[in-house]
């Protein structure tokens, strides 16, 4: 009956092959038998509330989402009795849910109970409909909960607790009436949550829906209340029988697939890479649907991702070219612009040369975009001055693997992050930086044992969770990373046999760990050394540890260094070359890794071949028919130095706002007014392109195709889902037109061309086409010229001419710290609501609802010392400048360090008070380095967090939906009981 890989299980009379520990329901339903299944669904697994699937199980009633197989079981699925337990579950169903397809939003195809309604073939429910005594709850700007048609499944709470973990959503089983609740029992914008939307993705009904949707999606649902509810009325009565109710309200959902387009894209705010469906009428955006194939992120959504996208319909859209004029811009026609651009840069490049220009690309635009930029500067100008925004965050991880592993990418996927025994996260905010990402360690630790030791500054959701938090001294992760490193050595902890066969530099690099001792490290960093030897018991005791950071390592001066001591740390303990090791820098925004992989980089071709290599070189020479200089270019933090100093007279800025997210802005915007001529390609008119002399409409993504590169190495393909606003256009698009009037005619029809260009010429990609990423299939680099990807890297080796990984030694001497006048430390970052300066969120009236500004975090400690209370308004003041903002008192900060969020481009801006100093290896900014003096303007006043912030919420952690509450309801019969006891 049973070998290693099968068992035999009989459905029907008739034998099937299953996997041993597989559903049982997963099993129906791949041999074509149907069986109703209402709360299951693929992606949460069983939650066993609705029962509708009810089968025969040798010869008892079970619920098949909850059973597993095995051995000589006997199904049946087609018995009469059968059929009328499933019936008895479905009325059920039926008497929480009123059926008014016709008018419903929710009748998209998509209804779970409309679509099991009709395959059962039910005509009429025994139990009438009854109302339930509670209000639809619309509080929230996103979504809207309505108790009478909440069927109470679960899924939600599922989503909520165990994918989302969140933990914000439970049902109340022991009231009279049950019904879901948020936190402990409180209006949605009351709440804990999120906004997600994971909830309203996962419901089967129109219980839980999108606002957008409301009114929006069906043809006569656009309805006052009390009008649709005749129209719900009469529609009952003139639809006797489910039967006829189905066959109309199809046929109003067939007329819907004409009018609701549903386009697959990829997100554009964080290096996740979550791809979905946008729903689109006409230019309302109706919804955000992500499907269970895509690879990222499966069902999960976040606030931004989900609900962010009013940035893309704001009326403050660019849509004609701009030309200054004085001290205003007039719009012109595209010629205009485009051959003044073209004369403009032909001008400064005859008269000072071609590195008298520098280029700036987008991490937010796509590959193919990138591509064309770097060209322009290379081909067309004849120049290595172009750079992207990595620079501000990833370089230095960047720097750190390519010295060690020879890869400057994530080892593998967000899968291995989850399939780790031990997780642990240095400066990283991965819960509101990269918050579908965080939900897959969560989820590991709370329901798979998963550790989770976070290393931050701030104690924020991550820090809260964690086995284990510490808070080492800013700027010194290098330095217990390397102790720990150093203790594990030293008790003969290291993987030998991994060392001895990948590894090389081990003895040099032993060497160089002497002075990192346990007092070393304690003294520094403020670790103590039991706390120091805990840490390398554990890591040397687990078989799988994945480490991941983010800006908190990169952004300081030594952001190179530590990154390749993290990198360190796991050559020596066997930590590369499996699924479920490795090292992770988490990227920050949509398309940062992809930007880099495609050659916007002063020393890098496309593929990170080094511009002063010859035969790299000479193949790109051969093909753009030009000669390339082989010295690399200057990067952004040196373009901004030039222009100081007169050697750069023009700047081309593609979709990045530098006076804002660049160190010390003063600094920056001053060189900017020193420009001979400066272009700006953006959406809107952001703080850098005021200081332009043309600015180019771009378009968002949902308004062009191409790909995007996540944090994984994941290639994946975004589709055209609206029409431009007004005339503006992609940026591949607009570069492509400025090439071809300075005498270069490239042939691009479309993105695709430029990706098999660049796909022909850069080896880590040459088997990448849009034929391989059609839908949701997606590639993850090296990919061969057949299209093989490499979801885990080093599986066989390491790029290096031995194939052997190379052990880096470090030093280490303390380079900032504050000082008796500037005696408090500012830590910066990201938010969850809000994405960097707020360029596109602050465009959505609910997130901006959410956090309207950004605040300043005090210590409770602090605040006590200086006499400030919540709602202070204080004045931040460095070296370089000075910042007001007001104070939120949160016990997320202790003692001297304060957190300020980067989403500001106002009086709150914190780059006002960063300075030049960089990361010695890549030329980072070191944002993180920050010292201040407090001026008291206010002492107290309205707090900065809305009283509807998520953070004031009262989360309710349980483990999924408990469905056994339900069952020790006395009105709660189980239905095969029920039809056995009705005969």
């Amino acid at each position: 009956m049973q070998d290693q890989e099968h068992v035999v299980v009989t459905i029907n009379g008739e034998e099937y092959l299953a996997a041993p520990g597989q559903n049982l329901l997963d099993l129906i339903n791949t041999t074509g038998k149907f069986v109703p299944q209402i709360c299951y669904n693929e992606a949460l697994g069983p939650v066993q509330t609705c029962d509708t699937c009810m089968v025969m199980v040798d010869g008892g009633f079970m619920r098949a989402c909850g059973t597993t197989v095995k051995a000589g079981m006997d199904v049946n699925t087609e018995l009469e009795i059968v059929n009328a337990t499933q019936k008895e579950a479905l009325d059920r169903i039926l008497e929480n849910h009123e059926l008014y397809c016709t008018v419903c939003d929710y009748n998209n195809g998509s209804c779970e109970i409309h679509n099991t309604v009709a395959e059962f073939g039910l005509e009429h429910q025994s139990r009438p409909f009854e109302p339930k005594p509670y209000e639809i709850d619309d509080s929230s700007p996103f979504y809207r909960y309505d108790p009478d048609q909440c069927i109470l499944c679960g899924r939600c709470v599922e989503v909520c607790q165990d994918v989302q973990v969140n933990e914000t959503l439970l049902i109340d089983w022991e009231r009279e009436q049950p019904r879901v609740v948020w936190d402990n029992d409180v209006p949605i914008d009351e709440s804990s949550c999120v906004s997600c939307g994971q909830c309203a993705t996962v419901c089967p009904c129109n219980a839980l829906m999108e606002t957008s949707m409301v009114g929006e999606a069906g043809f006569m649902t656009d309805q006052e209340p009390g009008l649709l509810r005749s129209m719900i009325d009469v529609t009952k009565k003139a639809e006797t029988g489910y039967g006829a109710l189905m066959a109309v309200s199809d046929t109003e959902a067939s007329m819907r697939e004409e009018r609701i387009e549903k386009t697959k894209t990829v997100c554009t705010y964080c290096g996740v890479g979550c791809t979905f469906d946008v729903w689109t009428k006409d230019r309302k955006i109706l919804k955000v649907e992500p499907q269970q194939e895509s690879p990222a992120n499966g069902i999960s959504t976040c606030i931004k991702g989900k609900f962010g996208w009013d940035y893309v319909n704001s009326e403050e859209r660019l849509t004609k070219p701009l030309i200054r004029d004085g001290e205003s811009f007039v719009e012109v026609e595209w010629d205009e612009a485009l051959d003044y651009t073209a004369r403009r840069f032909s001008e400064i490049k005859a008269e000072n040369g071609a590195d008298a220009l520098g280029f700036i690309a987008s991490s937010k635009a796509t590959n193919e975009e990138s591509y064309a930029m770097q060209k322009l500067a290379r081909q067309v100008i004849g120049t290595n001055n172009v750079d992207n925004c990595s620079r501000y965050c990833q370089s230095p991880a960047t720097k750190g693997l390519f010295r060690t592993v020879g890869h400057g990418g994530d080892s593998g996927s967000i899968d291995d992050i989850a399939e780790a025994d031990m997780v642990i996260t240095v400066g990283s905010n991965t819960a509101e930086s990269h918050p579908v990402l965080a939900s897959r360690i969560k989820r590991s630790q709370k329901l798979f044992g998963q550790k989770l030791y976070v290393f931050d500054l701030r104690k924020h959701e991550m820090g809260q969770r964690a086995d284990k938090f510490f808070q080492p001294k800013s700027g010194t992760d290098l330095v217990w990373l390397s102790a720990v490193t150093k203790y594990i050595i030293d008790q003969g902890w290291e993987d030998r046999d991994f060392i001895d066969k990948w590894v090389n530099g081990f003895a040099d690099y032993k060497q160089s760990l002497e002075k990192f001792t346990l007092d070393y490290a304690e003294d520094l960093t403020g670790i103590s050394k039991d706390e120091l030897v805990s840490i390398a018991e554990q890591i040397a005791s687990v078989d799988k540890v994945v480490i991941c950071w983010a800006m908190g390592v990169t952004q300081h001066q030594l952001g190179s260094d530590t990154s390749t001591a993290i990198s360190n740390l796991l050559l020596i303990t066997g930590n590369y070359m499996r699924n479920g090791t490795g090292a992770y820098p988490l990227r920050g925004h949509n398309n940062v890794q992809g930007c880099s992989d495609f050659g916007s980089m002063p020393n890098y071709f496309p593929g990170y071949e080094k511009v002063a290599d010859d035969d790299v070189r000479k193949r790109y020479e051969n093909a753009w028919g030009v000669e390339i200089p082989p010295e690399p270019g200057k990067d952004n933090h040196e373009m901004i130095g030039a222009i100081h100093e007169g050697d750069l007279r023009g700047l081309y800025v593609l979709g990045e706002d530098t006076g804002i997210v660049d160190a010390n802005i003063n600094y920056v915007t001053a060189a900017f007014d020193k420009l001979d001529f400066f272009v700006v390609q953006d959406l809107f008119l952001t703080e850098t392109a005021k200081h332009a002399d043309v600015i180019l409409p771009a378009v968002p993504s949902l308004e062009k195709e191409g790909t995007f590169t996540n944090t994984e190495r994941r290639f994946q393909r975004l589709y055209k889902a609206l029409d431009p606003v007004g005339e503006s256009r992609p940026d591949w698009a607009i570069i492509t037109d400025l090439a071809g009037r300075m005498g270069y005619k490239w042939e691009y029809d479309s993105p695709s061309d430029i990706m098999d260009e660049s796909a022909s010429l850069a080896p880590l990609f040459a088997g990448v086409s849009y034929d391989r990423l059609t839908d949701y299939n997606s590639l993850q680099w090296p990919v061969a010229a057949d299209g093989t990807d490499t979801p885990l890297l080093f599986v066989d080796g390491f790029p290096f001419d031995d194939n052997k990984a190379r052990l880096y030694p470090l030093d280490y001497e303390l380079v900032y710290d504050t000082n008796d006048e500037y005696d408090l430390h500012v830590n910066n970052g990201r938010v969850l609501e809000h994405f960097h300066e707020g360029n596109m969120t602050y465009k959505s009236k609910a997130i901006t609802s959410k956090m309207p500004t950004a605040f300043i975090e005090v210590s409770p400690e602090l605040a006590k010392e200086r006499g400030i209370n919540e709602g202070a308004e204080v004045k931040l003041i460095s070296e370089a400048g000075e910042v007001t903002g007001t104070v939120h008192i949160t016990d997320r900060v202790s003692g001297r360090e304060l957190y300020l969020p980067l989403n500001d481009n106002g009086k709150t801006a914190v780059n006002y008070l960063t300075d030049n100093t960089v990361d010695k290896d890549t030329d980072t900014p070191a944002f993180k380095e920050i010292a201040v003096k407090m001026e008291i303007i206010k002492k107290k006043g309205r707090s900065p967090l809305p009283p509807n912030n998520y953070r004031r919420g009262d989360p309710q952690p349980q483990i999924g939906v408990q469905p056994e509450r339900k069952w020790r309801r006395d009105d709660y019969i189980f239905p095969g009981s029920q039809v056995k006891q009705n005969g």
